[in-house]
């Protein structure tokens, strides 16, 4: 949440061939603005943009962005960050941010971007040398409004149901995948002394985790977390869901962000509106918004099948691509329709540990995934989750500055956005 003290600055943003962005402040005496930012120098910079992501479906996708694109060097990625700069951040709203910069304030973004630039990592937009956006600001995204004041949405906030258990689904098996398969393990075997386990036994000790485990690699790659564990444990009372593994995400074009996908350990013949795949059926989105409408004689709705906890972390590739639709109803939406207040997900597709050891050369003793889950997870128990996760991203940052090692670029750490009701 935003402390009092912190003025807040609300920008929208609309495509309509250019791209116009409008802002006013909350808690401080600082003018409205509007701009018109021309459409060809957004679209070139959302293009060099898309180039540097990791695209997994393309031969060789993942180790191009990770060892020749933008975002594999510092230098290369800076230029990144001032096109997007120059592209995307006017010059009203950029003068205002500096001069509290210039005073010690830090206030708090919160965008509402556009389809068009939903991709874009507006923390590392470079105003200046050497100045960052998340340097300036702690920066989340609006959830929808439509979504957020639905009739039938029943919030849980953060103050009232922080004690209760934390729902961890911690990279499930998919059945019908290999550990090495497309939909398999996503950390690799797991390492007691790693850092996710480490935390998984903070949680266990507090008696706060679901599962229940003795031993805390016992939390990962299990093969009974499906949708019907995950509704027992959602209706049981939650102050948290942490999920990580695979996302499949709808293709913006299709025009169908219903239909984005987690892959829990759901056998194929799981109800669900998700088309199998081998032995598998996926919980889309469309499933934890409309429950089982049309698919039972006495349905239940996806609310009541699944009521979302307060903070939700989904750590899989483009979790949060429901932004890039004009209409959006994918993952992000559904938990906010579920019940969650903040949702923490990703832009764009995700390298894991391994592939930044064996693709990037990263040390083998790094865990820059586990890392980024950790901190999320750490943010997510916090009072004040933006700046918290703010403050972590601008560690990775120094870092990236510092060391110019590939473990802390913004590939990674610039790829999760916040969205809060």
């Amino acid at each position: 949440m935003t402390t009092p003290e912190q003025p807040t600055v609300i920008v929208r943003m609309a495509d309509a061939g250019d791209l116009y962005m409008s802002w006013r402040w909350l808690g401080n005496d600082y003018e409205r603005g509007a701009s018109m930012l021309p459409g060809t120098a957004v679209a070139e910079a959302v293009e060099r943009l898309t180039a540097a992501l990791p695209d997994p479906a393309q031969p060789g996708g993942l180790e191009r962005a990770m060892t020749t694109g933008a975002f594999a060097s510092p230098d290369s990625e800076y230029l990144l960050a001032q096109s997007l700069s120059r592209a995307l951040l006017p010059y009203g709203l950029a003068a205002q941010l500096y001069d509290l910069h210039t005073r010690g304030t830090r206030p708090h973004i919160r965008l509402q971007p556009s389809p068009r630039v939903a991709q874009v990592p507006w923390e590392i937009i470079a105003p200046g040398p050497e100045l960052r956006l998340v340097d300036l600001a702690d920066i989340s995204l609006l959830a929808p409004a439509s979504i957020v004041h639905g009739p039938d949405r029943t919030a849980r906030t953060w103050s009232e149901t922080r004690e209760l258990p934390v729902v961890a689904v911690l990279d499930p098996r998919v059945p019908g995948f290999r550990a090495d398969a497309a939909l398999g393990s996503v950390l690799g075997r797991m390492d007691p002394a790693a850092p996710l386990a480490q935390r998984v036994t903070e949680y266990r000790n507090q008696g706060r985790l679901l599962p229940a485990v003795d031993d805390p690699t016992e939390a990962f790659r299990r093969t009974d977390i499906d949708r019907s564990w995950l509704s027992e444990a959602l209706r049981g009372g939650a102050s948290r869901l942490t999920y990580v593994g695979h996302v499949t995400a709808a293709a913006p074009e299709s025009g169908q962000s219903e239909a984005s996908e987690l892959h829990l350990a759901c056998a194929a013949e799981a109800i669900g509106f998700a088309t199998p795949i081998r032995a598998h059926r996926p919980l889309s989105a469309k499933d934890l918004l409309l429950g089982t409408h049309t698919l039972a004689t006495e349905p239940i709705a996806g609310p009541q099948l699944w009521p979302i906890p307060s903070r939700v972390a989904l750590i899989a590739c483009e979790s949060g691509g429901d932004m890039r639709f004009s209409e959006a109803l994918g993952l992000v939406a559904a938990m906010i329709n579920g019940g969650a207040e903040l949702v923490t997900a990703s832009r764009w597709p995700l390298p894991t540990d391994l592939a930044f050891q064996r693709l990037a050369g990263a040390p083998p003793q790094v865990h820059p995934l586990q890392d980024a889950i950790c901190a999320i997870d750490a943010a997510h128990e916090h009072q004040d989750p933006v700046t918290t996760l703010a403050t972590w991203q601008r560690s990775r940052l120094a870092a990236w500055r510092t060391e110019r090692t590939i473990e802390h670029s913004p590939l990674l750490w610039s790829a999760f956005a916040t969205v809060r009701t």
